[in-house]
């Protein structure tokens, strides 16, 4: 058996697409990679977080366990103009499934990306509370209220930078690997997934109705799509074009793409099949760049 490569670990931001993830992870691991550092924006962000804990499996575990109305619940509504949600409900369930960590003190190198909304410029979170920092990284406009951390207002990450390469550069690892949640969107049809339950009170149809809002598949005429919509999809937009951009400018050694149409933003019930879409997008890019498995010294071929 060759000696295990070690890794730097880049994952992107894109909603509940940032499930692919987990597959990513579990297939490197299983195929003898050895991850030493992880850069993430928004869902990256919070399952590279998670990952570096040690608590990669307990959450994979909770999130195939969601149900569309376990979703709805976490959402809690915010009465702040600055955003629908606070983010307080999932922190807190996440902080009792996962624990309190500092990240200087996690055994894997780690860095949250956030974005400061006076200047408009990147944050690179390094210390602290590991959740502070995934919950800056997550606080997607609209969505989320923004995070103030340190005396800045902070934002999504993904809005400056979705896949951020940047901070593994000086990395000592073999190789640098990066999720891209930006691929390009693929002409096959998505499965179907099973109607809402009805809900009874007006707190959860009102959020439902806000997610379903979100969840508009395209529509031919532009005047049928609501603001909510024109804002989330200009954001993917631009998103998509600086994760391109980055990509460009970094090269990393191998590059997992994630179609970006493989789920909508809230649609975290379809864990397990985007859990398995990591996976085999990890394989296949493998295949692609012939590079090795580090367990056997020979290039996996991925499944069709």
């Amino acid at each position: 058996m060759s000696e295990a490569k070690t890794v730097s670990l880049v994952l992107g931001g894109g909603g509940a697409r940032g499930l692919a993830h987990i597959g990513a992870i579990r297939w490197l691991t299983e195929n003898g990679y050895t991850i030493r550092s992880i850069a993430g924006s928004s869902m990256g962000a919070l399952v590279g977080g998670i990952y570096a804990a040690g608590k990669l499996e307990a959450y994979a575990d909770w999130v195939l366990a969601l149900e569309r109305m376990a979703v709805i619940r976490l959402l809690d509504l915010s009465f702040d103009r600055a955003g629908l949600f606070k983010g307080e409900r999932i922190m807190t369930v996440l902080r009792a499934l996962i624990g309190d960590h500092l990240i200087q003190d996690l055994p894997i190198s780690y860095t949250a990306v956030a974005t400061d909304l006076e200047s408009g410029k990147e944050v690179w979170l390094r210390e602290g509370k590991l959740f502070d920092a995934i919950r800056a990284s997550i606080a997607t406009p609209l969505v989320f209220t923004p995070f103030v951390m340190r005396g800045r207002v902070l934002l999504d990450g993904s809005l400056v930078n979705p896949i951020p390469i940047a901070p593994t550069l000086n990395d000592d690892t073999d190789l640098t690997i990066a999720v891209s949640l930006s691929g390009r969107a693929e002409a096959r049809p998505l499965p179907s997934t099973p109607a809402p339950a009805p809900v009874s009170s007006s707190y959860r149809q009102r959020i439902r109705s806000f997610i379903e809002s979100l969840q508009r598949t395209r529509v031919v005429n532009v005047g049928a799509r609501g603001p909510v919509d024109i804002t989330f999809a200009s954001m993917e937009m631009m998103q998509n074009t600086i994760a391109r951009l980055k990509l460009a400018a970094y090269s990393p050694d191998v590059t997992v793409e994630i179609p970006r149409n493989a789920a909508r933003y809230f649609e975290f019930w379809r864990a397990q099949e985007l859990i398995a879409l990591g996976r085999e997008r990890t394989m296949r890019a493998f295949e692609k760049n012939g590079t090795a498995a580090a367990n056997d010294g020979v290039a996996l071929v991925a499944s069709k």
